[in-house]
């Protein structure tokens, strides 16, 4: 009974470290890309409500990339209380077996693992995967941050705007606009037009019943015609409609928003038709296999964390060397969840190096296990 009480206070005391430096760590990388993602706006065009949902949706890609890392940090900060506090000491004298605590941090560790399984595998490439149907499906609100003075503006899949002045009050100065993607088919003297160029000495955005459009004033509408020569044709005035237009944006899936039964479908399949499973590219196959051991090899490093961080229940006299203890197995463990990240890039390469990355862990835990087994096994036979 008072050892349920005691791994019940372990347990809240672990909880609460580890979601504070998650959360912690989250909301500042989640900070700085919010604030990369303002391309969105800046550069793309696309609106505030867009911009927002993109960066909510990002969330848990953060936050799976921190599980490992807070979970070693909230075990170590937990370790570190109980011990300041002389709370181990009281355990250790009462008769508690070291071993016990040692199963319960694995335990822990087991269900964080469970955490970073079902985030890596499951929610994280929905939730990116709903991200770039976002991108996709939206059309272009802030067309006039898009344009830029003295630049070629090829924002717009199709289209390449160049302004030599903008003016304060939004008016645009001697345009060039071509159209090579049959983007401009609502223009009033150039319908359903292919390769279409435009100058003219004015312009501004409006809006209007339909939506935002581009007042052109005093210009020229150059196109080819079936015979495939040149007409021009001039105007005093004529308007471009904005609305629905779409940006160079990236809007296929990338590797890491595809869904995991969709990449185990393109690693196992000998169809060399891929795109019927919307696989990656072929000279993707070694991405593809490394994202999969990303998402279901790197939360098999969580337990061997525990288990090093384990060794500081030895029992070491009150010195200095003491205290370097602490840090170096702190260190190690640190070290693994780097080397984790380093290997999984190259553990694509092949299905060896992938089984590789595997076996690590899988035989480092219950070596790491056996010598706690024996460490306290022993100090247990010299009390």
């Amino acid at each position: 009974m008072l050892s349920n009480k005691i791994y019940k206070y372990f347990f809240i005391e672990l909880t609460r470290y580890f979601f504070l430096v998650l959360f912690t760590f989250s909301i500042i990388v989640w900070a700085v890309q919010a604030v990369n993602f303002l391309d969105l706006i800046v550069e793309d065009g696309h609106g505030v409500t867009v911009y927002l949902n993109y960066s909510l949706l990002n969330i848990p890609k953060i936050l799976t990339k921190f599980v490992p890392l807070s979970f070693l940090i909230a075990l170590f900060l937990t370790i570190l209380k109980f011990e300041s506090e002389s709370e181990f000491l009281i355990l250790w004298t009462s008769g508690l077996n070291k071993m016990k605590i040692v199963n319960f941090f694995f335990k822990v560790s087991i269900l964080v693992t469970i955490l970073q399984l079902v985030f890596s595998s499951l929610i994280n490439p929905k939730f990116l995967n709903q991200s770039r149907s976002l991108i996709k499906s939206s059309n272009l609100d802030y067309i006039s941050t898009m344009i830029k003075s003295k630049q070629f503006n090829d924002t717009i899949d199709g289209l390449t705007i160049y302004v030599e002045e903008k003016k304060p009050n939004g008016v645009l100065k001697n345009i060039f606009i071509r159209d090579d993607g049959s983007v401009l088919k609502s223009l009033e003297n150039s319908k359903d037009s292919n390769n279409v160029t435009i100058f003219a000495k004015e312009g501004k955005i409006e809006e209007g019943s339909l939506g935002s459009y581009l007042a052109l004033r005093n210009g020229t509408i150059q196109k080819e015609n079936d015979k495939n020569e040149i007409v021009s044709i001039n105007f005093i005035k004529t308007n471009m409609q904005m609305e629905g237009l779409k940006t160079k944006s990236i809007i296929m899936p990338k590797i890491q928003e595809t869904s995991s039964k969709n990449l185990i479908e393109c690693i196992i399949s000998t169809n060399k038709n891929i795109d019927i499973l919307n696989c990656p590219k072929t000279e993707s196959k070694v991405d593809t296999l490394a994202e999969m051991n990303r998402r279901f090899g790197m939360p098999l490093y969580i337990p061997a964390v525990s288990l090093i961080l384990s060794f500081l229940l030895i029992s070491r006299n009150e010195s200095k060397r003491k205290n370097l203890y602490k840090y170096f197995y702190f260190g190690l463990s640190f070290l693994i969840l780097v080397v984790a990240e380093i290997l999984v890039r190259y553990s694509g390469k092949s299905f060896f190096y992938s089984y590789l990355y595997y076996f690590i862990p899988l035989i480092s835990i219950p070596f790491f296990y056996y010598l706690l087994f024996k460490q306290f096994y022993n100090e247990n036979l010299l009390k």
